[in-house]
């Protein structure tokens, strides 16, 4: 079954209205609204709304008993000021949908309709939009709620568009497809002190300048094996902004990646111990916190055959591929069901996720839709 020409306008319409209003992770109020208000008319026989924050979910029954099979998109945009000049562009200041995930919503409202049109014979679907995924909080937060109870399911799907691979074709691998990562924050106390008197207070300065290429050595990247690791430090601070105070605190900012979970438990034991070694040297107070904690991404191998079936039927190319830099809070998913997520081309000269000029291609529309919806046959009939 194909989206007709009404149906795929209707997608691209919303995908870009979405684009032109983005909110950042735990704040897609609007957004959760919109695809709230697109689902309805596709007549879903549950409309969750609320979940881990503002996640709403479309649930499409079937007359008889089977599977429940999952499939999720993101609802969130990024801190990022929109430079590109398309007609659809950011009407919010410093924000922006610059990783496509108003595209992956417009796919799965193309589900919707087709869906609306027949439902499977057995089992059911449900249609994740889910929030916060740039911060890596929101697949924990709706796995955690209790509402998902309800609907948890024997397999999840995603896909994550992919620019540098040619438009529409696919790459699609079992075993991790997305480091773990996590950002370690670093705060060093010392005393502060008048800028003529500095010997009257401790400064971090001369911890910090050791620490961060001491952090970085940890680290140094490379082909994503096992072994893989990689710190990158992304923002420091040292005092206040004045120039009559000599500084008495600092903060690093670091990000911690490794291919696998288990990789990274050791990488964050040999972090703190640089961080502590370094501050009871120097003789400064010291303390560690974590955000945007993600777990690596693994795809299932059961699921993988279905995707791989799934894209041979609708003659969409494909290739093994290899694990991405980047991460990604869909593994989270693996933990209850049988999870895969593939990427799908955006061009090989599209802007890369996250540039200030990139916009999803509308073209991939049609073409996740149909992958989804196949997998929806295949298992459900």
């Amino acid at each position: 079954m194909l989206p007709d020409d009404l149906e795929l306008r209707a997608a691209i319409d919303f995908r870009r209205r979405l684009h032109r209003f983005p909110e950042l992770s735990g704040e897609e109020r609007e957004t959760a609204e919109a695809v709230a208000g697109q689902l309805a008319a596709y007549r879903p026989d549950r409309l969750l709304r609320g979940l881990g924050g503002h996640g709403v979910a479309a649930v499409f029954d079937a007359p008889q008993p089977g599977l429940t099979v999952l499939f999720r998109c993101e609802l969130d945009a990024l801190p990022i000021r929109e430079i590109g000049e398309v007609p659809h562009r950011s009407r919010v200041e410093g924000k922006g949908h610059l990783c496509g995930h108003d595209g992956h919503a417009a796919i799965l409202t193309v589900v919707a309709a087709l869906l609306a049109r027949q439902r499977p014979q057995r089992g059911r679907v449900v249609l994740l939009f889910q929030p916060a995924e740039e911060t890596g909080a929101g697949a924990a937060a709706v796995i955690a709620d209790p509402a998902f109870a309800a609907i948890s399911p024997d397999y999840a799907f995603s896909l994550h568009n992919w620019p540098g691979l040619p438009l529409g074709q696919v790459a699609l691998r079992e075993g991790p497809v997305n480091c773990a990562s996590r950002g370690m924050r670093i705060a060093l106390a010392g005393r502060t002190a008048h800028a003529s008197m500095p010997a009257d207070g401790l400064s971090p300065m001369s911890a910090m300048a050791r620490l961060m290429p001491a952090l970085t050595a940890l680290g140094t990247g490379g082909a994503l094996g096992e072994a893989f690791r990689l710190v990158t430090v992304t923002h420091a601070r040292l005092g206040e902004p004045a120039f009559g105070v000599a500084p008495g605190a600092g903060e690093i900012w670091a990000t911690l990646r490794t291919l696998r979970d288990a990789a990274m438990d050791g990488l964050v034991a040999a972090a703190e111990e640089l961080v502590a070694a370094e501050a009871r040297a120097a003789g400064l107070g010291h303390a560690v916190a974590y955000e945007d904690v993600f777990r690596h991404c693994e795809n299932h191998p059961e699921a993988v055959a279905v995707l791989r079936a799934a894209l041979d039927a609708e003659g969409v190319r494909h290739q093994p591929g290899e694990p991405m830099y980047p991460s990604e809070d869909f593994g989270r998913f693996a933990a209850v069901s049988r999870s895969a997520m593939f990427f799908l081309g955006a061009g090989t000269d599209h802007p890369r996720l996250h540039n200030p000029d990139y916009d999803f291609p509308d073209e991939l529309i049609p073409v996740g839709a149909r992958v989804f919806l196949r997998t929806v046959r295949d298992l459900l009939g």
